[in-house]
């Protein structure tokens, strides 16, 4: 299954330059947080195919506009064509608003979503907006992963675990790909196409 990962900034690729042959070996997109809900609608209508999303803590407009045809998993563990997805998303709470958690409070989300997980025997994909502490994440308070993360990769051992928030421009030390244990991370940022393989 080939699924397109999107998150942070809408993408030239698809939003300025559409073309239908783009999306023709696409099987499912997921985003990873702050990204207009007008681009997401727009993905959706014009590829075909499903789209699921996790917030971003810039996100705030989906409270009262959430992006159309769309499906948000945050605090979920949907099944797609066999394929275990679980959303956690938002960042580390730095201001009043939105989508902003404090690490106990991350923790008490992942913890209402295990018997989830144990029904379905597991989990493949973990979709946050955020990444894990200490991994390609930033210094500062906002930019700071999450620990539990890190032991839901530990425990649960999904093949990947995907997210935005870092973004290229911020450091040339930015990584597409990286691996903590059994998992491959994936930094979303704009784009990115995986090749699923059950």
């Amino acid at each position: 299954m080939r699924i397109l990962f999107v998150s942070d900034k809408e993408s030239p690729y698809y939003w300025d330059y559409y073309s239908p042959e783009k999306f023709k070996d696409i099987d499912l997109i997921i985003s990873c947080g702050d990204l207009a809900p007008q681009y997401l609608s727009f993905l959706v209508t014009l590829s075909h195919v499903p789209v699921l999303y996790v917030h971003g803590n810039h996100d705030e407009c989906y409270v009262s506009s959430p992006p159309e045809g769309c499906l948000c998993i945050d605090d979920d563990l949907v099944v797609y064509k066999g394929i275990r997805i679980m959303g956690l998303g938002g960042s580390m709470k730095y201001r009043p608003g939105y989508f902003q958690y404090s690490e106990k409070q991350m923790r008490k989300r992942y913890r209402k979503l295990r018997r989830k997980i144990f029904f379905n025997r597991g989990v493949d994909i973990v979709v946050t907006h955020s990444p894990a502490k200490g991994i390609n994440d930033g210094t500062d308070l906002p930019h700071q992963g999450f620990t539990v993360f890190k032991e839901i990769m530990e425990k649960h051992k999904p093949k990947y675990f995907v997210h935005g928030h870092v973004h290229q421009s911020y450091s040339h030390r930015f990584k597409r790909f990286d691996t903590f244990k059994d998992t491959v991370i994936v930094n979303s940022c704009e784009r990115c196409i995986i090749d699923y393989e059950q």
